[in-house]
């Protein structure tokens, strides 16, 4: 930044994000001063090095503010429970559910527990989920297909990238 850059000439960024060209280091510097603002190197790899005049001070506080909100939002995991006698209306209700939180990019378990009879009719529950899949749409893609796992039928639902 400023009197470091050792480069006699760079490509020059104005402040409003205009190419300014390859100018001298001493013009671009005089650029800077006049401005009021720093010159900074951003591309020293590029042939001439880039630099761009702005507030340095406010530079390093956006970057800072940048990479704080970037851990905003850690994904979870949601589960939705359904059954095999679930009726239509409250599968939309849950489907709708689960969009919300595939939404706020959340992973969603669909789980469903057979009792008794269900049991024995597994391919009931695996068309349950796919209907409810169904109703989700593409607002998420399947991660897990619906599978048994003892008594338990299980999919994942992940939200799109």
């Amino acid at each position: 930044m400023n009197e470091r850059i050792r480069t006699s000439q760079v490509r020059l960024i104005a402040e409003d994000g205009t190419q300014a060209g390859v100018v001298s280091i001493e013009d671009a510097l005089n650029k800077a001063r006049d401005a009021g603002l720093d010159l900074v190197e951003v591309a020293p790899e590029a042939a001439p090095p880039v630099c761009r005049i702005l507030d340095y001070g406010k530079f390093k506080y956006q970057l800072q503010k940048k990479k704080h909100g970037a851990h905003h939002h850690a994904p979870t995991i949601k589960e939705i429970r359904l059954r095999v006698r679930t009726e239509k209306h409250d599968l939309e209700v849950k489907a709708k559910k689960a969009k919300e939180f595939i939404e706020r990019k959340d992973r969603v378990v669909v789980s469903m527990n057979l009792w008794g009879r269900e049991r024995a009719h597994p391919d009931l529950a695996i068309g349950v989920m796919r209907e409810f899949v169904a109703l989700v749409g593409e607002a998420a893609k399947i991660e897990s297909e619906p599978r048994m796992e003892g008594r338990r039928c299980v999919m994942i639902l992940a939200p799109l990238k």
